[in-house]
């Protein structure tokens, strides 16, 4: 029983450590709808962000950055205003730290 604890444990932890932000980005859901969402934290992998619009959990989003462009995201989960995201494809190290930058910025 500990074995299988300490498996989940390590299945649940992030592929990386999400950077706290405060940035406000254009996203299209599946309605392809605009919608505003309030980025507070990021990754190279995906981010967690706030927003008043109603997804469920496997809805897609085109979620405009700088530095970086549109992303493609798949949302994991949806918790009272707030929801995380993975990206369909990862952030290249470099790209990232520029993005990171120009968020920190604002």
């Amino acid at each position: 029983m500990t074995y299988q604890f300490a498996r989940v444990a390590a299945d649940e932890r992030r592929a990386a450590e999400r950077d706290e932000v405060h940035y406000r980005a254009r996203a299209f859901g599946p309605d392809a709808q605009p919608r505003t969402l309030l980025v507070v934290n990021i990754s190279p992998h995906g981010l967690m962000a706030r927003c008043e619009a109603t997804f469920a959990a496997g809805d897609r989003l085109r979620i405009m950055l700088p530095v970086v462009g549109v992303v493609v995201a798949e949302i994991r989960w949806c918790l009272g205003g707030r929801l995380g995201v993975n990206f369909e494809t990862a952030i290249d190290l470099a790209s990232y730290y520029e993005l990171l930058a120009t968020l920190l910025k604002k």
